[in-house]
């Protein structure tokens, strides 16, 4: 699945499966929405800092430390992008941009409150297969001091509420396709894989991210995604027995992370 160290998103752009059942259980097939509202959000915090000109992210994976000058900084081991521009716009805001190849894919940007509690992180892409802007605004809550000398973003956070996220990156569709799940999203990325088969790529994504599917009960399916051959996240899907909400928790085994959320069937 598409991610980077702004978005939450690991929380937002998402990838799903869902189970293909028995005679008796519901199917997955048709359209479903992620409700943010429902998103149970991951308890590691986020520990970064611009202190002496320089930009460190300790909770990125892999760590990040480069100059925050408004410059692009070359940055390796991240799968989405190879470059990443930090600027500093006055004592509240900072200004992130993500390249990859030369081109911009991305922008966030992090704003604390007046009272230092809470920063709130705004972010634009159009890194999907469509190249259609997405957005997405998402809030974390200080559990950490600013380190003396550092701008007033700096510290430990912990993620508390996403506000909104583009519809594009919510909706999603399924098909049972004859012993194969078929998904799609609006922004392009499209994959058919079959129940306990080989793995098969996520077409339109920049990564190479590929997926595997199985069953694990009449109304729950695992989906891994894999790049490089190692497993990348973990999806565990599980569909209510009326059949119109669908339960999604999200293993991202890079970071350690865990998200939760809901869809519902539209």
């Amino acid at each position: 699945m598409p991610s980077s160290a702004y978005r939450l998103v690991a929380i937002v752009a998402i990838t799903l499966a869902a189970p293909v059942a028995a005679q008796t259980s519901p199917s997955i097939t048709g359209t479903w929405k992620g409700d943010v509202a429902s998103a149970k959000l991951p308890t590691k915090p986020d520990i970064f800092a611009i202190k002496d000109g320089r930009y460190t992210c300790a909770s990125c994976t892999p760590p990040i430390a480069v100059t925050a000058d408004g410059s692009a900084q070359a940055v390796a081991g991240h799968d989405y992008w190879d470059h990443l521009t930090v600027r500093i716009v006055d004592p509240l805001t900072v200004a992130y941009t993500y390249a990859r190849g030369g081109k911009t894919v991305s922008t966030s940007t992090d704003t604390v409150s007046a009272d230092g509690k809470t920063l709130t992180t705004s972010w634009r892409s159009t890194d999907n297969a469509k190249g259609i802007e997405q957005s997405g605004t998402s809030t974390e809550t200080r559990i950490g001091p600013v380190p003396a000398g550092a701008h007033a973003v700096s510290g430990s956070w912990q993620r508390a509420e996403i506000k909104q996220v583009s519809d594009s990156s919510l909706y999603m569709t399924f098909k049972d396709a004859g012993g194969a799940l078929a998904f799609s999203q609006p922004s392009g990325e499209t994959y058919t894989a079959k129940f306990g088969g080989p793995a098969a790529p996520i077409v339109g994504d920049p990564a190479g991210t590929v997926v595997k599917v199985r069953r694990v009960g009449a109304r729950t399916i695992e989906e891994t995604d894999l790049r490089g051959g190692k497993v990348v996240s973990v999806y565990t899907m599980t569909l209510a027995p009326d059949g119109k909400t669908m339960t999604v928790v999200t293993e991202d085994r890079k970071a350690g992370t865990k998200t939760q959320f809901v869809a519902y069937r539209q």
